[in-house]
């Protein structure tokens, strides 16, 4: 009888995306391919970056292929619950209004947002109280919490909303808009490789938030399974790892003190990452091929 009870019980328990992933042979992960260092779409059609090389380590982990399924901001969370994908890996940051509609995972990078500038504006734009006025244009894609920020921020100034993520730096760069709001780490990574531009004090950012993964709601089963995953990329240095080689320090390109940067080594880098649980602010550099 209590077999049979029990077999009942099972029966009406919902499964989990976990056993689904594990029965197809393959994982569906949502990426918007427009955010580096994180998800970056390639001319070639691939993907590349720190949360590709991440899922790729996903896939392993469960035993399974690993698909990549292009999205977009706006349609990040919709995507996800209309089961397009089963996890959406793309520099996602966490926020109370994500947490309504899904499932947000642990964390495993801390960033903000800083603005990004022309190099020849330093001077005029020191902070956004400089910024927020009339006759700037601050460009802005929509969809995420760059324009949640720059909204909630921005009343003087003109907000540009750009589709494309990746040209809003080149708009800032030949002065179709003045200035892009955005997390620390693309500011300098772009910085970094576009003589033109200038992340503001990267390592003092306007806000303070993590980047984690998104899962369906209500599945704890499959929201604790990747939970412990990260948990153990922390363990065997595997998360390290990744930071080391997406995420290296301060550049030299933008060492003026003077302006809010600083020049790191990577061995400064190292030790700066492993002495905080999530990673620093203070430690940003560009893309490493």
């Amino acid at each position: 009888m209590q077999a049979l009870a029990l077999a009942a019980l099972i029966a009406i328990l919902p499964s989990s995306h976990l056993d689904t992933i594990l029965e197809r042979g393959e994982i569906l992960v949502g990426t918007t391919g427009d955010y580096r260092p994180f998800s970056y779409r390639r001319p070639d059609g691939e993907f590349e970056g720190f949360d590709i090389d991440a899922a790729r380590q996903l896939g392993v982990s469960l035993g399974v292929e690993v698909r990549f399924v292009q999205t977009s901001w706006p349609g990040l969370e919709q995507g996800l619950l209309d089961g397009r994908y089963d996890i959406a890996m793309s520099g996602i940051t966490r926020t109370l209004d994500r947490q309504k509609v899904a499932s947000l995972s642990d964390s495993y990078l801390s960033i903000g947002k800083c603005p990004l500038i022309r190099r020849a504006d330093r001077e005029r734009f020191p902070d956004l109280d400089a910024i927020d006025r009339a006759g700037v244009r601050v460009g802005v894609n929509p969809g995420g919490t760059n324009e949640s920020f720059v909204r909630g921020h921005i009343h003087a100034a003109e907000i540009v909303v750009i589709e494309d993520n990746l040209s809003i730096p080149d708009a800032v760069a030949t002065g179709r808009v003045d200035v892009m709001l955005t997390d620390n780490v693309e500011a300098v990574l772009v910085a970094n490789q576009d003589s033109r531009l200038f992340a503001v004090l990267p390592d003092s950012p306007l806000s303070h938030d993590e980047l984690s993964y998104m899962l369906p709601p209500r599945d704890s089963i499959f929201l604790n399974w990747v939970n412990l995953w990260l948990h153990q990329l922390r363990l065997t240095g595997e998360l390290d790892r990744l930071r080391e080689r997406w995420i290296s320090g301060a550049s030299s390109s933008q060492s003026d003190h003077h302006h809010g940067s600083a020049e790191l080594s990577v061995p400064q880098l190292l030790q700066s990452l492993t002495a905080m649980p999530v990673v620093t602010q203070r430690v940003f550099k560009g893309l490493q091929k």
